[in-house]
């Protein structure tokens, strides 16, 4: 059972990012994830730092296992993927795991190309996961669907493949991701809504595999100041996931989010500044079977939620 901390490079500099996941191993978290994004969601979180140049500084910073997930595809091809990965497995043997999603328009639509229905970026996926795996066995790749890739070889390896995750957010794609994935890593909602997310992965046949959990939370000093600075910075991504893949940028998510109330924030967020409710959250989750749980305090006020989460969330689950 780990406690880890989620890097969130949508609402801070890369700079202060590495500094506060050095404050959470200090503060005795045990792993720690991070996004991948090209654009943050709206203007209040204002950043987007590059997910792989950060993940090399943060490994060697600390001791911790990090994980990332990842959208390849469209923005990234899943030979540079499957090399960038190698290369930190090889460099930081068993702490690098890596997560594979269908991705959203937000980042992807760069690129410029079309953006694909929800089904269509599902083959493109699965395709990506089995260039990628066929490429840290050492295969020399040919491949001509979705994904192109032409007399591809992967010469620097580690010794052992990273776990490649399946990042799934409904049920019916934890289902299909049972099937193809190492393990399965969702985000937190209400209690009954998550267990269908479990029970599909386990029906598609990930039953046994592992199950990483990442939760978003709002800290502070007060319950007002918890509401508040996860309104302001939450409150673009307070939608339904089939509608968030779907906007093409930080501003159309401004836009959306000025018919957000700060109560409607609840929906989304774990809110409060009592940490016992933290804990009973937290005790919920492993009930369902998670052994990674990722703690994204959505607010600004990183220092007291490391501080006070060190202390009292990841000791009570050692």
């Amino acid at each position: 059972m780990k406690i880890g901390f989620h890097a969130s490079h949508e609402q801070f500099k890369p700079s202060e990012l590495f500094k506060l996941v050095q404050l959470a191993e200090k503060a005795g978290f045990k792993a720690a994830m991070c996004s991948d994004h090209f654009h943050p969601w709206g203007k209040n979180q204002g950043e987007s730092g590059f997910a792989w140049t950060w993940l090399g500084s943060a490994l060697n910073a600390t001791s911790l296992p990090f994980g990332v997930v990842n959208s390849p595809g469209q923005r990234y091809h899943p030979a540079i993927i499957a090399q960038a990965a190698a290369t930190i497995a090889e460099m930081y043997p068993e702490r690098f795991w890596l997560a594979l999603g269908s991705g959203q328009l937000l980042n992807e639509g760069i690129t410029g190309d079309k953006w694909l229905i929800k089904s269509e970026r599902n083959e493109r996926l699965k395709e990506s996961a089995s260039v990628i795996r066929a490429l840290w066995k050492g295969e020399t790749i040919s491949y001509h669907g979705h994904v192109k890739i032409e007399e591809a070889k992967l010469y620097t390896r580690p010794l052992n493949s990273p776990l490649l995750m399946g990042a799934a957010i409904s049920a019916e794609t934890a289902e299909w991701v049972g099937g193809w994935a190492d393990g399965l890593i969702t985000t937190s909602k209400p209690k009954k809504e998550l267990k269908k997310v479990v029970n599909a992965f386990h029906r598609g046949g990930g039953k046994g595999k592992p199950m990483y959990l990442k939760v978003q939370v709002s800290y502070d000093s007060t319950e007002e100041k918890a509401l508040e600075g996860a309104w302001n910075q939450w409150k673009t991504n307070a939608f339904k996931n089939s509608v968030q893949t779907d906007i093409r940028t930080p501003k159309q998510f401004d836009d959306m989010s000025e018919l957000v109330k700060p109560h409607d924030i609840h929906q989304k967020v774990r809110i409060s500044a009592d940490i016992e409710d933290h804990i009973k959250w937290v005790e919920e989750d492993i009930k369902q079977g998670f052994e990674h749980i990722y703690i994204h305090n959505v607010n600004r006020n990183q220092k007291k939620f490391i501080e006070d989460f060190g202390l009292h969330i990841v000791p009570a689950f050692l």
